[in-house]
């Protein structure tokens, strides 16, 4: 991984010396610790705006306002601990969605990466903001397609894509059908095709590749596939400097193959996560929400002691809050909560707990002996 990976042809262009970026984590798990550390070791850091406020005193009542004033808390605490490349995860259904890009452009996040859904309005939103880069996050080259053609209304193409496979943990976009169809839907078959589109298109832009990357050898793989570089997310949980909390990693470590599978949001999606006993009951629904934050656009109004079948049918999936089983296991509260993780997370137990300068050198060995 001698080549650096670089964002951008002006004068804010972008160098990831490593071409390895952190995926973002959210509610907690990708802050400015991970981050510094990871761009520190020449990568590319992410702090995730989701879920970001929820530690703040007044989040009940100031969702936004809490949310951003995290965020930038977070931002300022990562600048001042490297002068590498550190950006943001923001995913679109986000009910600050746009405040949190505002607070990124003010605090010259060096990119911003945004999913969960097509981040159409975010060239607009970014404006004549040429500092910090945009990436979108997509899943198909369709969704892709349809990205270029509205940014361009703004005279604007992204500065890079964020390509996601089927293998992710965290929400996927992916429909079953689509997740029982690996020889179309394979991250390595999407990346060549999206990087068909981007030369129709006749830019150069790099494809960072994402969704069960995890060894060196898997980043050569999929940069003899087109893409640029690769992110990482399941294998930085377990790092020392990893803001997950001990019984969070432990369940990486302790997880095997098959307890790794699919779930389904109060919203529908699909996720990939950790099997363990909230989620069978909660998935049964089991476990209701007894309040709703509002965080995520379209999932309003779930919030009731006794969840009916009117509101069963809204939140399209099992109705219960994703938002406090995620805080619950930022707290280490796995008997209340759960981890997602990538199909990878069972491999965690190869080497324990270790460092990110440590995992970056394992990562580089891997990557030269694949040659």
């Amino acid at each position: 991984m001698t080549k650096k990976l670089v964002i951008g042809h002006d004068k804010y262009a972008l160098e990831v010396p490593a071409r390895i970026f952190q995926g973002g984590m959210g509610v907690g798990l990708s802050l400015s610790g991970l981050a510094s550390a990871v761009a520190n070791e020449g990568g590319a850091g992410t702090i995730s705006a989701a879920g970001i406020g929820m530690y703040e005193p007044d989040v009940y009542e100031n969702l936004i306002e809490a949310s951003s004033r995290a965020l930038r808390k977070e931002i300022v605490k990562a600048h001042a601990l490297t002068d590498g490349v550190v950006g943001a995860n923001i995913m679109v259904p986000q009910a600050e969605y746009e405040a949190d890009v505002q607070v990124c452009l003010e605090e010259g996040v060096h990119f911003i990466a945004s999913g969960g859904a097509l981040p159409m309005t975010l060239a607009e939103l970014a404006g004549s903001n040429r500092k910090t880069k945009l990436l979108p996050i997509v899943s198909s080259e369709r969704a892709f397609r349809l990205i270029l053609k509205r940014w361009k209304r703004s005279g604007r193409y992204p500065d890079g894509v964020i390509v996601e496979g089927p293998n992710a943990g965290g929400h996927l976009g992916f429909s079953r059908e689509e997740l029982a169809n690996p020889d179309y839907y394979c991250l390595e078959k999407i990346v060549v095709r999206v990087r068909e589109v981007i030369e129709k298109e006749g830019i150069d832009i790099p494809i960072i590749a994402a969704g069960g990357i995890y060894t060196g050898a898997d980043i050569r793989d999929i940069m003899s596939h087109g893409a640029s570089g690769a992110q990482m997310g399941t294998r930085l949980v377990t790092t020392k400097e990893s803001e997950a909390p001990r019984e969070f990693k432990d369940a990486y470590l302790n997880c095997n193959q098959e307890d790794i599978g699919i779930i389904e949001s109060p919203l529908g999606l699909l996720g990939r996560a950790i099997k363990n006993d909230f989620l069978e009951q909660a998935m049964a629904g089991k476990k209701h929400p007894k309040k709703c934050f509002e965080c995520i656009s379209g999932c309003a109004g779930v919030g009731e002691e006794v969840v009916t079948e009117e509101v069963t049918k809204l939140v399209g999936g099992a109705p219960f809050c994703y938002t406090m089983a995620l805080v619950n296991a930022k707290k280490g509260k796995m008997k209340h909560g759960f981890a997602f993780a990538g199909v990878n997370a069972y491999r965690a137990k190869e080497t324990g707990i270790i460092s990110v300068h440590e995992l970056f050198e394992i990562l580089k060995r891997e990557y030269e002996e694949s040659a």
